[in-house]
């Protein structure tokens, strides 16, 4: 999926809501970012932390495995978001931080 403001390809992500836990979100994530709907893992498969935009704040990523069972054709980011299928190994080449690159090479 593509961020809005960079174009740079990542995972769907974003804070966890009052009341979730980080599967939760990761759930709702991936529908409202990417139309993807599926079965989450209830474990955090790892773990990436990356600087938002030139921005001295440092965001601690919590990742679930997703296996995708359909996508919608509406959902709610469609407008403001590109999205892409790749191969594993186009996903590590083309993530846009590095500690996401390293965690999606485990997956190989």
């Amino acid at each position: 999926m593509g961020s809005r403001r960079s174009g740079r390809w990542g995972l769907p992500k974003g804070h966890i809501e009052p009341g979730e836990n980080s599967r939760a979100a990761a759930q709702r994530e991936a529908f409202e970012e990417a139309g993807v709907t599926g079965v989450v893992s209830d474990e955090v498969f790892g773990t990436f932390t990356y600087f938002k935009d030139g921005s001295r704040n440092r965001y601690r990523v919590k990742v679930h495995l997703l296996e995708a069972l359909s996508v919608a054709k509406s959902f709610p980011e469609k407008t403001v978001r590109k999205t892409r299928w790749f191969s594993m190994k186009g996903a590590i080449r083309e993530a846009a931080q590095p500690g996401l690159q390293k965690l999606l090479q485990k997956l190989l």
